[in-house]
């Protein structure tokens, strides 16, 4: 039972961040785009996450939370390694989480101010999280390399967030807003699709280990299936938006409406096979071929009690979010704060 209990949290801690990239993904995808809208395409962006974005972050003080209580030297060894791409993250948080605020309560001469906050908060966010990710993949190589590797990552993960983002717009907006995100996901496909490409050449670049894991027989073929798929998934997508960019140009709202889902299902879809690919590769290691959970997580006395707080808070959580989004459902409604 011990033994399980390292397992348990890093599942536990990998449910939360790969919640957490998905939900605050696509919201912080929609501030990345913010800037290309004109100022009424804005503020529909913004009422199409503002009943989800602040609860979305909740997940990734989940998952910080877990590693901090479960995995407390791996903890410690991990946030030293990215002590300012975590500090500019939070920085690019609290800007947006201000402006979004404010932007809402301010008059018509200060409004762009806070939209350029909103945008400049955004992409600090996610070019942070891509460079922690190019960083923590190369095991925190300290050389020109691992630095050009996660210079790399990040803008294809923020390219990522654009892609749920304009999924997610093209879900919730109508008009020429809607048409907009379609062109807008086209560009950001692309993109992804090299950030996923580069992750999936260097890790197994990175640790014989994971080159092992993945190369030898049986596991190259029982693992075929998920390199297979998402490439599936990056196909499905772009015929999907090629198809909706030709249906917005003729004017067929009805064919958009039925199919629009499709591309952000497949977006979903790549992530989460992205993150099975990379938390396969990693594991059991926290810090690639330098920590591995069972060395870096706290006394079993300590996981079962902390097993218990997360019993309670999880389902709460799932439940909240749950019910937000079923609340929320279908096109956005301008925000009105009286």
């Amino acid at each position: 039972m011990n033994e399980l209990l390292p397992i348990v949290f890093l599942g536990l801690m990998g449910l939360a961040m790969l919640a957490y990239v998905i939900l605050d993904g696509y919201d912080l995808g929609v501030g990345v785009l913010f800037r290309r809208a004109d100022p009424e395409q804005k503020d529909w962006m913004i009422a199409s996450i503002g009943p989800f974005w602040d609860a979305n972050e909740t997940w990734l003080v989940l998952g910080v939370g877990l590693l901090l209580v479960a995995f407390p030297r791996a903890h410690g060894v991990i946030l030293g390694a990215l002590y300012l791409p975590v500090a500019f993250m939070l920085i690019g948080l609290i800007l947006r989480g201000v402006a979004f605020e404010l932007r809402a309560k301010s008059g018509a001469d200060a409004k762009p101010m806070w939209d350029r906050v909103f945008y400049a908060g955004s992409l600090l966010a996610t070019l942070s999280q891509g460079f922690m990710l190019g960083h923590y993949i190369v095991g925190f190589e300290q050389s020109w390399t691992g630095y050009a590797f996660a210079l790399l990552i990040a803008p294809c993960l923020t390219a990522g967030y654009a892609l749920l983002g304009a999924g997610w717009l093209m879900m919730k907006t109508t008009g020429e807003l809607q048409h907009r995100a379609i062109g807008w996901a086209r560009v950001s496909l692309l993109l992804t699709a090299v950030g996923v490409l580069a992750v999936s050449l260097a890790t197994p670049v990175v640790s014989a280990r994971i080159f092992d894991k993945w190369f030898s027989m049986p596991n190259l073929i029982a693992l075929m299936p998920i390199p297979l798929v998402t490439l599936a998934l990056f196909a499905l997508a772009f015929i999907f938006l090629r198809r909706l960019a030709d249906d917005a140009r003729s004017g067929n709202t009805q064919d958009i409406d039925r199919w629009v889902w499709v591309p952000f299902c497949c977006a979903v879809g790549i992530f989460v096979l992205a993150f099975f690919g990379l938390a396969y590769s990693l594991y059991p290691y926290l810090v690639v071929d330098r920590i591995d959970i069972f060395e870096a997580a706290s006394a079993p006395e300590s996981l079962r009690i902390i097993l218990i707080g997360t019993a309670l808070t999880l389902p709460a959580i799932v439940v909240y979010t749950v019910f937000a989004y079923r609340v929320f459902w279908g096109k956005a409604r301008l925000l009105d704060y009286g």
